[in-house]
């Protein structure tokens, strides 16, 4: 660190203050080393980037990356296998909920009413819950958000639980609602919040702003709807009111694969169109352009295939010999790396393409994979849907007089992943349970099943083996391990009367 003349005369005056600067000085110069990244320079000339916040990035973007998205998913088999791989995977069958009160009748009784209500429960009378979640969780990929608004419903409508789930894209969200309202609510993006920052209300267009027959029939009036009556499920990256497409950062190159296989083909097409010119061999034409022309001595504007062209004077034949296309092949393989970074979706599984994979390398990529997808489930789809969903129809049989509370504890399961090797995962989960690291009910959950039902099918095929005297190699009770009988029957009972 240099002394500067100016340091020098403060410190005649003024030590204590010429030492607090050089120190200052010090600290500045190794905060100024310290990030590569925040210094300016000749590479860093054309980098433009906004302080704004999130709102204001997504306010000004979001509807034209959701149309762009959806208009990619339509027409682009890659974007739409990425969305297919990341809704299948998150949702699968179905996360199943179960009730964990601690009183067996209750837990009965709303599991029970569950089962009847999940079949019902789509306002559009077309999915059950499980299939809900998979257009819910599709929006969510596709459009960035989706919004799930609560239906109840009069007792003379026939359901078990009086409440439907009515699915709203965002486009229904007016997102021209900003500012504040007259009671000194704040107003972003079509969502309203209170003064201490709580969603009190969503203003929701009538008909989607899109539908043809809602612009004749002018109902493009946005109303308040109570934030009690709407579930907004997004990817919150951060804070921030509203979502985006999760192919955000990939859109641009999406479009630039599509118009690079585009003009491949106009390419290739074009060079197969014409077989063979004939030229001339008068030397005092060679300067002049040929005219291509037709056996009617017509000009030739465009090319067909199996084309033969004549130039003027033509004697001499060359027959078209198509260029092979170099490098098409590793530009497309990087293109979909990057495209898959993007969705976050391995290679192999958006592509199908397993040529460069073996056992470990494959298992490695999906482990990082599932977990992701693990907390996606856990952190956003369960928390944003399923729990919210859950709480509403618990209030609703309880208003409806079926079970005696409105709370009512639960546990979701979300689907199984396919092992890449059943056996070895198999026996994972059997050494796990006999040393006591988890539970038979959780590795039931894993499967996706509820492990109330599974044992109670278990115990049931059971009593029907006993009955019919049929005794099975993988019953454990009557069969050891290797195959022999067991020695004593653990069912049977000691009889301790005289």
């Amino acid at each position: 660190m240099t002394v500067s003349w100016l340091d020098k005369a403060v410190a005649v005056f003024a030590p204590v203050t010429a030492t607090r600067r050089a120190l200052a000085r010090q600290a500045f110069d190794g905060l100024a080393r310290g990030y590569d990244g925040a210094s300016k320079g000749r590479r860093t000339d054309g980098w433009r980037t906004a302080g704004t916040s999130a709102d204001t990035e997504v306010g000004m973007a979001s509807a034209l990356l959701r149309d762009r998205m959806r208009d990619l998913v339509r027409n682009n088999p890659h974007a739409a296998k990425a969305v297919s791989v990341l809704v299948n995977n998150i949702i699968g069958a179905g996360i199943m909920p179960r009730a964990v009160s601690g009183n067996e009748a209750l837990d009965k009784a709303v599991n029970k009413l569950w089962d009847q209500w999940s079949r019902h429960c789509d306002a559009d009378g077309q999915l059950d819950f499980y299939g809900l979640q998979t257009l819910i969780c599709r929006e969510m990929v596709e459009a960035g958000e989706v919004l799930v608004r609560r239906r109840m419903r009069k007792a003379s409508d026939g359901l078990n639980v009086p409440m439907q789930l009515q699915i709203l894209e965002a486009d229904f969200l007016d997102a021209t609602r900003n500012g504040e309202t007259a009671g000194k609510d704040r107003l972003v993006q079509g969502v309203q919040f209170n003064g201490i920052g709580q969603r009190k209300a969503y203003w929701i267009y009538e008909s989607h702003p899109g539908d043809a027959y809602g612009a004749i029939q002018g109902s493009f009036q946005s109303k308040a709807v109570s934030a009690t009556d709407i579930v907004h499920v997004y990817e919150k990256q951060r804070v921030q009111v509203r979502g985006v497409p999760w192919g955000a950062p990939v859109i641009r190159s999406l479009r630039d694969l599509d118009d690079y296989e585009v003009a491949e083909i106009v390419r290739k097409k074009t060079e197969a169109c014409v077989t063979a010119i004939v030229f001339g061999d008068d030397e005092s034409q060679q300067g002049v352009a040929p005219a291509v022309t037709d056996a009617d001595g017509k000009r030739v504007e465009q090319f067909e295939p199996g084309l033969i062209a004549y130039a003027r004077g033509g004697k001499d034949i060359k027959f078209n010999q198509p260029a092979a296309t170099g490098g098409y092949g590793e530009y497309k393989r990087a293109s979909l790396h990057t495209i898959s970074a993007g969705f976050r979706v391995p290679y192999e599984l958006l592509t199908g393409d397993l040529s460069q994979v073996n056992y470990s390398s494959i298992r490695a990529g999906l482990v990082e994979f599932r977990r992701m997808i693990d907390a996606v489930q856990w952190q956003l789809f369960i928390p944003m849907l399923c729990q919210p969903v859950w709480n509403w129809f618990t209030e609703a049989a309880w208003v409806a007089g079926h079970i005696p509370e409105p709370d009512v504890p639960e546990e979701w399961s979300p689907p199984k992943f396919e092992a890449v090797d059943p056996m070895k995962d198999a026996m994972a989960d059997l050494l796990s349970i006999r040393s006591g690291t988890m539970t038979l009910a959780e590795a039931i959950a894993r499967q996706g099943r509820n492990p109330d039902a599974v044992l109670a099918e278990i115990a049931s095929m059971n009593t029907k083996l006993d009955a019919a005297g049929i005794v099975l190699d993988s019953d454990p009770r009557r069969v050891t391990k290797t195959g022999s009988a067991q020695t004593t029957d653990a069912f049977a009972a000691t009889d301790t009367t005289d």
